[in-house]
Parts: C-alpha cells; sequence; structure tokens
C-alpha cells in the first residue's frame, strides 16, 4: 500500500518573527534568574523575569523591580541586551550574526527580513539591514558620548555605564532608566527636568529611533527637498510633528504652568515627546490632570512610525484614519496625501488595527480593574502604556497580581510584534476563497 506524501509545512515569515521575539523573551528571563543578575544575590521568581524580560525585548519599559535598585551590573546588561534585540528586532540581530559570520542570506530570510523591519521590497535589503545597524550603533555612541559629562559628573564614574544605558534605552524607545535608588525608586528622569542638554539628546534620540529607518534613509538621500520624499516618509514627518507640538503647547498652559518657564518648556516637549512609546518622563504622572492623562493615552496608542524601534498603532495608521475621515466629509470616493490616492486596502487594515489596539487596551484595562479593584481610568492607562509599548505608568504595576501582570505581557508582546503578525501568523497555509457573496448595501451612521 502506498504511503500518502505529506507536504512538509515550512513557517511563514510572521510565524519566525513571533518564535524569535518569544524565545529571546524566554531566554531573557532564564537568564535573570541567576543570582549573579540581582544584587541581593538570590534567585527572582520566574513571573518578574518573564515581566522584565518581556518589557525589555518589547522596548515597554513597564517593570515590577527598580532596574537600578534591584538588578546588579550583569542584570542591567542582560537587560540592555535585550533592549537592544528588542529595538532592531530579533530577526535584523540574526541576520546580521549571519552575515558577520560569512553566510549567505537565503530568500526566504529576506522575504523575513523584509516583514521584520516593514520595507517596500526584498531587493537590497541585506544592504538596507547593514545600514540600519550601522546607524543606530553609531547614533546610540554620540547620544552617549554627549551626555557623559553630565552623567560622570552626578554620578562619577558609574556615569559612564549610565550614558550609554540610557542612550540605547531612548533610541529604542524602551523607556529603562536607572536613576532609581532604594529610596526613591521608578525615580525616571525627573531629576534632570531643568536640564536642557539631556532633555534635548533624549528626545533626539527618541523621535530618531521612532520615525522609522526608511525614513532616515529618505532624509539622508534626498535632504531638504521634501517634494522628493516617498509618500510613507512625508506622512510619517507632518504626522509625528503634529504629534510633537500640539500636545506640547496643551501641556505647557495646562500641566506645568507652576514650574519656572525654561522646566515649563522642557517638561512640556519631553513629556509629548517620550509619549512616542519612550516610557521615560520628567514630570509627576499622576499628579497630572485626568485631561493630560486621557492624552497621554491617546497617544500612546497610536505610539511612533512603521519600521521603527517604536510600538503603537503608527502614525502612519491614525493619518490613514483622519485622512479617510475628511475624505467622508468632502463626500470624496478615495482617501488622498500630498497628492497621491491610496488603495482602499490600506483603510480597511487602518480601521482592522485601530480595532484591535482599542479592544487590547479596553478589554485589558476590565480585567485588571476586576482582578485587583483599581479604577478602570488608571488601568486603562497602564494597559495602553503597555499594548503602545511604551513604559509610562503611574504607580500601579508593580502592585499588580500576577493575573493582571499576564495581561500586560499580553499586551507588550502584542503590541510590539504587531496584532495583525499574530493573526497573519495564525493564518498562515490558510487558502484564500477565490468565489465572493453576493453584494447588498448596508446603511451605517
Amino acid at each position: 500500500m502506498a504511503v500518502p506524501f505529506k507536504r512538509k509545512r515550512h513557517l511563514s515569515s510572521f510565524q519566525v518573527i513571533l518564535i524569535g521575539f518569544f524565545g529571546v523573551i524566554v531566554l531573557g528571563a532564564l537568564i535573570l534568574m541567576l543570582p549573579i543578575s540581582a544584587r541581593n544575590g538570590q534567585v527572582t521568581p520566574f513571573n518578574q523575569t518573564m515581566f522584565t524580560a518581556t518589557s525589555a525585548v518589547c522596548v515597554t519599559g513597564l517593570v515590577v523591580q527598580d532596574t537600578a535598585s534591584y538588578w546588579s551590573e550583569f542584570g542591567q546588561a542582560v537587560i540592555l541586551v535585550m533592549i537592544q534585540i528588542g529595538g532592531l528586532g530579533v530577526i535584523t540581530m540574526v541576520s546580521l550574526v549571519a552575515l558577520i559570520s560569512g553566510r549567505k542570506i537565503s530568500l526566504k530570510q529576506r522575504s523575513t527580513m523584509q516583514e521584520a523591519i516593514s520595507a517596500p521590497k526584498v531587493g537590497g535589503i541585506v544592504r538596507l539591514t547593514r545600514f540600519f545597524v550601522r546607524a543606530t550603533l553609531l547614533i546610540e555612541l554620540t547620544g552617549a558620548l554627549i551626555m557623559m559629562p553630565v552623567f560622570v559628573s552626578d554620578h562619577g564614574v558609574k556615569g559612564i555605564w549610565m550614558s550609554f544605558f540610557h542612550s540605547v534605552s531612548a533610541f529604542c524607545n524602551a523607556g529603562f532608566d536607572l536613576m532609581g535608588t532604594p529610596d526613591n525608586r521608578f525615580a525616571s528622569m525627573t531629576s534632570y527636568v531643568g536640564n536642557p542638554l539631556i532633555n534635548t539628546v533624549l528626545m533626539l534620540l527618541i523621535v530618531i529611533g521612532g520615525i522609522g529607518f526608511l525614513t532616515w534613509k529618505d532624509i539622508l538621500t534626498n535632504k531638504h527637498h521634501f517634494r522628493r520624499y516617498r509618500l510613507q516618509s512625508k506622512v510619517v514627518i507632518v504626522t509625528s510633528a503634529i504629534l510633537i507640538f500640539v500636545p506640547a503647547i496643551i501641556f505647557f498652559f495646562s500641566e506645568f504652568s507652576k514650574m519656572p518657564m525654561g522646566d515649563r518648556i522642557n517638561a512640556s516637549l519631553f513629556q509629548s515627546v517620550t509619549t512616542r512609546t519612550a516610557g521615560f518622563n520628567t514630570a509627576d504622572l499622576p499628579s497630572m490632570t485626568r485631561i493630560g492623562q486621557a492624552i497621554f493615552i491617546v497617544l500612546m496608542l497610536i505610539g511612533g512610525s512603521p519600521g521603527s524601534t517604536a510600538g503603537g498603532m503608527k502614525t502612519t495608521t491614525a493619518a490613514v484614519l483622519v485622512a479617510n475621515a475628511i475624505a467622508s466629509f468632502r463626500r470624496k470616493e478615495d482617501t488622498e496625501f500630498f497628492g497621491r490616492r491610496l488603495e482602499p486596502g490600506v483603510v480597511k487594515i487602518a480601521a482592522t488595527i485601530l480595532l484591535m489596539y482599542v479592544s487590547l487596551c479596553f478589554g485589558g484595562a476590565v480585567v485588571l480593574s476586576a482582578t485587583d479593584g483599581l479604577p478602570l481610568g488608571v488601568c486603562l492607562f497602564e494597559t495602553a502604556s503597555a499594548v503602545g509599548t511604551v513604559g509610562l505608568t503611574l504607580g500601579i504595576t508593580p502592585k499588580l497580581g500576577i493575573i493582571s501582570q499576564c495581561v500586560l505581557m499580553l499586551l507588550m508582546f502584542l503590541g510590539r510584534v504587531g496584532g495583525l503578525t499574530v493573526v497573519y501568523a495564525a493564518m498562515s497555509g490558510i487558502n484564500k476563497k477565490l468565489s465572493k457573496l453576493p453584494q447588498e448595501k448596508l446603511t451605517v451612521g
């Protein structure tokens, strides 16, 4: 009797990305459990190391243990490596190792690299990846060297390590910091609210890391010739500028009016920029008004741009939804940007992403509120921070129970790899139907 031939099933690019991220998280969590990783020399519970590793690889910044006061230098180094891997992308880092070792990158691997960095085509993907990695290391090194005199002056030799740690954390939009002490844990960058150098360097690192690798390429290639930019770069730059300066103006007049003028400007701009999924803060977030916290939630959900170190729905998603609404109000059939028409499928994907992020944020907040008995508004802030991979917090994360921490871990993971990546990974191998059902009109609105 003939044995039926079974076709070997290969993993799709989306499945490889998911498995890669999860594998790095588990490995990082196991290393953080080692006694050498903690300052007290004891084994850290797996649920705490898993949460920390998830937050680091997903470049979020939410923590259950203060990074500076709890983890040893070895533990901090492990966290920093995970941040770098998560910021550049697991696939990018694996591909880099293959390139260094002289191995040839297959077409399948090139396709996975394309999906990982949201590149428009497979052609030239290896060269593009080399550019991203080199530019990343150069920018992070520059940021560290500029901040080093300030940190060394304030913290001695330890300031050298702090400079590199914060530069990488800022560029990767991670939000992990080494400012906490046993007496003042989870301090973030509040002690530097009046330092223009630290504020400026961190904001530049956050913005450069959050606008996307392909946008840097466009800027370097076409420089000040804005008309020559690709449509995506134009949308990213304009939308990012609006999302930075408009909230900053609102914060300036509504949140920090009691500060000196210089500190007030720094705090307003920094708090607006950090919602690009960076996770640092120079202001006391729990003391902000409800309106200010609500603006934070919206900005955190939007996040950074495609193909960047940032998470969130992405600036382009928000821009497409707004442009589609404007087209509907004007009774225009097509959604348009800068004299170009978008295909309908892009609008459909943007609406799907919005629904997924809002559902994850609200659903997670309901679970947190019901499980730990906390106000829904506070929980919404925390879940928006998790699914947007931001890391800003109102201080409730370390106090949450195991169930709520698991919910936040799931949100961070989905927020980093992208909800659609999970869907496409699950649906890989399912054949598309070529037939269509009869069409009928439905009234909405």
